[in-house]
């Protein structure tokens, strides 16, 4: 399966030839790298119509068979990594050896959705431990919520798809799944993946096009029962707010930080804020955005970390040697470099990097002396940036980190377990990585924000609960055997 250049709609287990279609560009240089279907309000009505009708025979599809469907997929994926790593690689414009670790990933998550398939069961409920329970024997079901719409994003265009894609299939639902405008390619890849491995007709349905005319369609539509969504908190918002009562997913935006205790382990503390500050060119949920290193080492680990940054090779999606390639189109390179000059306007100082370099690329940055109302601060810049400050006690650097609208993940950075334990309790977010950086993250552990980050939890089995609903089954024993 080599990469294919031109797509259409995926609908009910066939290509649909679309009235309209877009080219899908490389960010760094955007070159033309395929096209892509633009999906009308009908063809997306056809795409959810199709995901109804299957509805009732992916509820009972055997637990065993939605097993094997997903670990045939994943099983696939690994065979054809190297397409996949070059379609994300040029579609998103990610540097090919990050793609390649997407792709790893990608089908991790569908095994361990494969894994959970056969473990969605409820559990015993005593009713007989209520005055008006005697008698009576109570137990729940896991029952499938039916048509799922997954909107996913660019930055992460085949893992996130198979976050959301993988455990609504486990758990019995079908899907009509909208990648990315910018980065479709992979996600008509999966849905072909998908159809090889036996899943049938109609239980995974893609479709592309923009949030207004394709998003808000499929999001509202009264046949959907469950939408899923990782972006910006600005519109996960809005889908919140036109969702109606179907139950909302929303893995959103973040400003994550992490803390560099006095005692840190500087080495390992300088590998890791170079990895999740600068990874995809800063564009990933939880890349490390602001860094609160305690003053006694504050210069040295500044220092360092500027010396790392230095060294990283900005060049094309598919040089091997590229750490740094281009955010997603020129309009958001403008916007980091302009938040970069707006916040050194203000008193910032720019220690390296944050010049515009090509079509879309933005050289690595560091700032230090920034205030909390700076955008730097206060936003999600997502881009290849962070902001360095100092502290003086931990209790203000916890203060610090809260200070913030988001709340996804953290991270602090210390020898002593005590004060680790202690911040990893006080940290208002989703969850806190002890001696590590908040860009850490496993595809089966519990992932999701508080506040402004989202609302539910990902990871095959916590989207399993998600996308299933309890169902209390009582039997009364009254007048059997005595």
């Amino acid at each position: 399966m080599n990469m294919k250049t031109e797509y259409d709609l995926f609908i009910d287990g066939r290509w649909v030839q679309p009235a309209r279609r877009f080219d899908v560009c490389m960010p760094y240089d955007g070159t033309v790298v395929g096209t892509a279907p633009k999906a009308t309000r009908a063809e997306v009505e056809q795409a959810i119509q199709a995901a109804k009708r299957a509805a009732p025979a992916a509820a009972r599809l055997s637990s065993y068979k939605r097993y094997e469907i997903l670990l045939k997929t994943a099983t696939l994926m690994q065979q054809r990594q190297e397409d996949f790593a070059r379609a994300v690689a040029s579609e998103s414009g990610k540097p090919i050896k990050e793609a390649r670790g997407e792709v790893s990933r990608a089908a991790q998550t569908l095994i361990f959705s494969a894994e959970e398939a056969k473990r969605n069961v409820g559990e015993m409920v005593p009713i007989d431990a209520h005055p008006g329970g005697a008698d009576r024997l109570g137990f729940t079901l896991r029952m499938p919520r039916g048509v799922i719409a997954a909107v996913t994003p660019f930055n992460f265009p085949l893992n996130l798809s198979c976050h959301k894609i993988g455990p609504a299939i486990a758990g019995g639902n079908t899907v009509v799944h909208k990648p990315a405008s910018a980065t479709p390619i992979s996600g008509y890849m999966l849905a072909e993946l998908f159809a090889e491995a036996g899943l049938p007709a109609g239980f995974l349905n893609t479709v592309t096009g923009s949030g207004g005319e394709v998003g808000d369609f499929l999001v509202a539509h009264p046949d959907v029962a469950m939408v899923t969504f990782t972006g910006s908190a600005e519109i996960g918002k809005h889908i919140r707010a036109i969702a109606g009562m179907k139950p909302v997913t929303l893995e959103l935006g973040a400003n994550c930080a992490v803390i560099v205790d006095e005692d840190a382990d500087l080495d390992l503390a300088l590998g890791r804020c170079a990895v999740g500050g600068f990874a995809h060119s800063g564009q990933v949920c939880i890349h490390l955005q602001r860094i609160y290193a305690n003053r006694k080492i504050a210069a040295d680990f500044t220092d360092a970390l500027k010396a790392r940054v230095a060294g990283f090779k900005i060049g094309h999606p598919l040089d091997e040697t590229a750490d740094i390639t281009s955010l997603i189109d020129e309009p958001n390179a403008a916007r980091v470099a302009d938040w970069i000059a707006e916040a050194v306007c203000g008193g910032a100082r720019l220690l390296i990097g944050g010049e515009r370099a090509g079509r879309a690329t933005v050289k690595p940055a560091i700032l230090a002396d920034t205030r909390p109302d700076m955008k730097v601060v206060a936003e999600e810049v997502f881009g290849p940036l962070v902001c360095v400050d100092t502290y003086v006690s931990l209790e203000q650097a916890v203060e610090m980190v809260n200070h913030s609208k988001f709340g996804l993940q953290a991270g602090i950075i210390s020898r002593d377990i005590h004060r680790a334990l202690w911040a990893a309790q006080h940290i208002e977010c989703g969850g806190v990585m002890i001696n590590d950086v908040p860009m850490f993250r496993v595809d089966q552990m519990p992932y999701g924000g508080v506040k402004d980050s989202g609302v539910g939890r990902e990871g095959p089995k916590y989207a399993l609960q998600e996308m299933t609903e309890t169902k209390v089954v009582v039997i009364n024993l009254a007048g059997g055997p005595k």
